[in-house]
């Protein structure tokens, strides 16, 4: 029982960290201002491809979460990188691969694709 709380209690504290770190070097845009830079940026949707061919947002690039270690260069360093999901949930782990790899400007769009109302692109 004792060590049951033990690991109980290691696990909220690790959570508690890692959702303050990911927040702390991943910067979360509104719509708006997601727009307003994306165009300076490399877009990237991180989803699955069979999401991404459901709907995307035009210019964005997909680079899978499950495949993000292995295609990390495929993106520059030296330009921001605007990441988004299906509802903002698995940005985070990727901004921290990122930053561990050298990348600085790390941008997410808050709600995710479920959110976004801009233009569109799908493979139908």
């Amino acid at each position: 029982m004792t060590l049951a709380l033990i690991i109980l209690g290691a696990f909220i504290v690790y959570s508690v960290g890692m959702y303050f770190y990911q927040r702390k070097i991943l910067k979360t845009l509104t719509e708006e201002e997601f727009r307003a830079g994306y165009r300076k940026a490399q877009i990237i949707d991180i989803r699955e491809p069979n999401e991404y061919e459901g709907g995307h947002i035009l210019g964005a690039r997909n680079i899978p979460l499950t495949q993000f270690r292995m295609r990390m260069g495929e993106m520059r360093k030296d330009q921001p990188v605007y990441l988004y999901d299906q509802n903002g949930v698995r940005t985070g782990r990727a901004a921290q691969i990122l930053r561990k790899n050298g990348y600085q400007e790390l941008y997410q769009l808050k709600g995710g694709f479920k959110q976004w109302s801009g233009k569109i692109k799908s493979k139908k």
